[in-house]
């Protein structure tokens, strides 16, 4: 009897321990690297933005492109990515 006491004790020391352990640096970004800084105007079919969020510290801007050529992650510094974001919401508004 003690001893199944005793091993019901140290089962919940050990649950214990292993749930008071965060995870850290788990970052479930979509985009590696910093991106591309320019894609053609003709190649987006669509763009998608996606804010910082406690799984990804980072701004996100992800292109699909026509013909096949899949998805390109854009800087969102760069110049191009938020001119073309600016002039994306002008567009939505006036309609």
């Amino acid at each position: 009897m003690k001893f199944a006491a005793a091993l019901v004790a140290l089962a919940c020391l050990v649950i214990v321990h292993v749930q008071g352990h965060a995870i850290d640096n788990v970052t479930r970004c979509l985009c590696r690297g910093p991106g591309l800084k320019m894609v053609r105007q003709q190649n987006i079919v669509k763009l998608e933005v996606y804010s910082a969020s406690p799984y990804c510290e980072n701004v996100e801007i992800i292109v699909t492109l026509k013909n096949v050529r899949g998805q390109k992650c854009l800087n969102p510094e760069s110049r191009f990515a938020q001119n073309y974001i600016q002039r994306a919401i002008q567009r939505r508004s006036a309609q």
